[in-house]
């Protein structure tokens, strides 16, 4: 088998795998990004997230995660879904957290698709990764041809909008690579403008220490600050919406992947559930959700929260 075999066989495998879409770029310096990053993290843009100062080096040049790297292949999930909170009064949740935690399925497929290639092509070094190490996501996704990175800093994808999950399979072997396509933002500033917490500061760049998403569950401190009372629209993990807003999404498609549907009890919980939620209730609905990162006296930090907001 020759190179573009390769390729072929590993997309076709990560598509039978259930991945929505898959790109392949080089592995190299990520020399613009490198710069960018530094100038982000001078800004203090990444709040006390103090983890991505950490590991510089391997988070701009995948060579260093795994040796002799070659190739990235990435991934995406799709994870849109039309369902909806019953309650429009309640705690919101970001879509993405409705079902079983991402990073359990999709380091789960990567791994079949690492055994794949070792039992089908040969002895390849490989690691796989899904928000488990110092890799740039959303530009190797972009590098792939996979979309675009938004004004609001998500991936959007022109068919399907910005609702994926993102992986990496790093390895040492040379496939044929993907081309990036341009960015279709254009004048749109949708994202900019809908923002609770004018967290977007400029197109393309976001204050992480603003973003809800942060200050719902990246934040461990006992108190979110008072400034953003108010301002958080009601959600108490993550946000949707700078991409709820984003025109691009009218062109999303319902996931079918079951474990991202929601626990059955999730939607139906009203705002005075939530305002009474107790540990046994959090450790059944939100037994393998993303919503156990802030833990349940985070929840209920965060509820509080909001609850407050005209004090």
């Amino acid at each position: 088998m020759n190179q573009e075999q390769h390729t072929q066989w590993i997309k076709q495998k990560a598509f039978d795998l259930g991945f929505s879409h898959v790109g392949i770029s080089k592995a190299s310096f990520l020399e613009e990004e490198a710069r960018n990053l530094e100038i982000w993290l001078n800004n203090n843009y990444h709040g006390k997230m103090n983890y991505m100062e950490n590991y510089f080096d391997l988070r701009t040049d995948p060579r260093k995660l795994v040796d002799d790297a070659k190739s990235v292949v990435t991934v995406l999930m799709n994870y849109s879904t039309d369902k909806v909170q019953n309650d429009n009064n309640s705690p919101k949740i970001s879509k993405y957290a409705y079902g079983k935690d991402y990073h359990l399925i999709i380091r789960e497929k990567l791994n079949e698709l690492h055994a794949y290639i070792k039992d089908n092509i040969g002895d390849v070094n490989a690691r796989g990764f899904v928000d488990s190490a110092p890799v740039m996501d959303k530009v190797w996704a972009e590098k792939s041809g996979l979309g675009w990175i938004g004004k609001h800093s998500n991936l959007i994808n022109k068919e399907n909008g910005s609702f994926f999950f993102i992986g990496e399979l790093i390895l040492d072997l040379s496939l044929d690579t993907d081309l990036p396509i341009k960015d279709y933002c254009g004048t749109c500033s949708k994202c900019i403008d809908a923002c609770p917490t004018n967290a977007i500061v400029e197109p393309y760049v976001v204050d992480g220490s603003r973003c809800i998403s942060y200050l719902t569950i990246e934040l461990k401190d006992e108190l979110i600050p008072s400034e953003f009372k108010g301002k958080m629209d009601n959600w108490v993990f993550g946000c949707d919406v700078c991409q709820d807003v984003c025109p691009w999404n009218r062109f999303t498609k319902n996931h079918n992947e079951e474990w991202f549907d929601p626990h059955v009890d999730l939607l139906n919980l009203t705002k005075k559930d939530w305002d009474d939620l107790n540990q046994e209730t959090f450790n059944k609905v939100f037994k393998k959700s993303a919503v156990k990162r802030t833990k349940y006296k985070g929840l209920k930090r965060n509820i509080k929260f909001i609850n407050t907001k005209n004090s």
